[in-house]
């Protein structure tokens, strides 16, 4: 994979401020910085990636990749559909279908999930299918050690307010229990990275889940701090 950037480390040097490498050409925020940092590190093995909650495609995690580095893959979202996407209303009951409708391999590189509800249970919900690395969507509006999500709903929809997602804490057991390791946050407190716990060793050095975890950069402010959106009449259930 040719790395676009002019930073000078070595390959086989620990990286352990992966923010430090945040870019942005087509990603929200920094995330497409950080992927191409992580696959530097731990290599591809068939530039696959699956990505739901994309959109309308022009501002997602995976369109750098596809557009700068010839990877393909699977982009779903359930309002949009084009040429490039498939519209599908992704739940746990349906996902592992849909990976299978359209031909996902077993094991490919990169799993993307913004769906600004269900991620959690989504998630939980891939058992058969093993991405090497995850980028999920967390409610950073809930610190660590706070393990809250929001309850399953097929058919949530997401309104303007701070009950959506999951928090990062919740979404550390999960990908700890599944194999994964917490990489990093970015820096506006948008997604979370995990990497396949057997491709970190000699390749990070992994922090504290307290100082991976950003708060929200993102909304309302109170006393002069972010604090997400407005509070929700609805409730976060424990994990």
């Amino acid at each position: 994979m040719r790395f676009l950037f002019s930073w000078n480390f070595a390959k086989d040097r620990k990286i352990r401020y992966i923010n430090k490498f945040e870019l942005r050409i087509y990603s929200q925020n920094g995330e497409d910085g950080i992927l191409q940092t992580i696959f530097y590190k731990i290599g591809t093995k068939n530039r696959y990636f699956v990505e739901f909650g994309v959109g309308d495609g022009n501002e997602c995690n995976t369109r750098f990749l596809k557009e700068a580095h010839n990877w393909k893959g699977l982009w779903m979202d359930a309002k949009y559909k084009s040429n490039d996407i498939k519209k599908e209303l992704v739940t746990k009951e349906n996902v592992e279908k849909l990976f299978k409708k359209y031909k996902v391999p077993k094991n490919f590189d990169l799993l993307s999930i913004d769906i600004d509800g269900n991620d959690y249970w989504v998630w939980e919900a891939i058992k058969y299918y093993k991405p090497r690395v995850v980028v999920i969507e967390y409610n950073s509006v809930y610190p660590t050690p706070i393990k809250v999500a929001v309850k399953y709903d097929a058919n949530f929809e997401r309104e303007a307010d701070n009950y959506f997602g999951a928090s990062l804490s919740a979404l550390e057991a999960l990908g700890r229990e599944k194999g994964y390791t917490l990489i990093a946050c970015d820096s506006n407190g948008i997604n979370a990275f995990f990497v396949r716990s057997n491709l970190v060793k000699d390749r990070f050095l992994i922090d504290t889940i307290v100082n991976i975890y950003k708060p929200p950069k993102f909304g309302l402010k109170l006393d002069g701090k972010y604090v997400g959106y407005k509070k929700s009449k609805r409730e976060m259930i424990s994990i």
